[in-house]
């Protein structure tokens, strides 16, 4: 049996990076064995290195840290990765999970002394999440998924789109566009599209960069 739990810090921040390695470096029973800026580093240094843990950074350049977790996972399943994020809603808390992500954490509530209770964890073969983000993973997993297309054309209402322009992006009849619409109200419990849109916010369904 290992002696210490080897860890992979990924973050595009270097300041955090370098801070949770050096406390790693302190806490017996884990060996932090290298760190990566961005999701391809990170990819090529769990292939090199093999580590039973990978922190990693929600929102990275390039590629998030949902699909940097999900391509890991692919190829070495016996990874634990735990994500690391200032997002906290639901959808983000249950599309790591869909990647196979074992624990996640919010920057603004992990504490250091907690991500190394989430490592612990993780490495023993569980899962880590906190009561709060557990509370809302469980009511995720209760809502309806929303189709690709679906989620086109709530992206499209979130840059102010009419149906009309919607239709010509999509190339698609109106008539679709109003039934994606109705459907969109439905499934986000919202009385118009404007409120369709507030939701999907509030839910992290969309982000402002989308």
């Amino acid at each position: 049996m290992k002696d210490n739990i080897t860890v992979l810090v990924v973050d595009d921040n270097a300041l955090l990076r370098m801070g949770l390695t050096e406390t790693m470096n302190i806490e017996p029973g884990l060996e932090p064995v290298g760190m990566a800026a961005n999701g391809a580093e990170a990819i090529e240094l769990v292939r090199r290195l093999r580590p039973d843990i990978v922190t990693m950074d929600y929102q990275m350049p390039g590629m998030d840290g949902v699909e940097c977790a999900r391509r890991i996972i692919e190829e070495f399943p016996e990874t634990g990765i735990i994500l690391i994020s200032v997002f906290d809603a639901e959808e983000d808390i249950w599309r790591a999970v869909k990647a196979g992500v074992k624990g996640y954490l919010t920057k603004k509530a992990g504490e250091v002394e907690e991500v190394v209770e989430a490592i612990q964890e993780v490495a023993a073969g569980g899962t880590y999440f906190p009561a709060n983000l557990a509370q809302k993973l469980e009511w995720r997993k209760e809502q309806p998924e929303l189709t690709p297309r679906e989620l086109e054309v709530l992206q499209l209402l979130a840059a102010g789109c009419s149906n009309k322009e919607i239709m010509d992006r999509l190339d698609i009849s109106l008539p679709t566009v109003k039934l994606h619409v109705v459907n969109l109200r439905e499934k986000l419990g919202a009385a118009d599209r404007t409120q369709a849109v507030v939701h999907a916010f509030k839910r992290g369904i969309l982000h402002l960069e989308d």
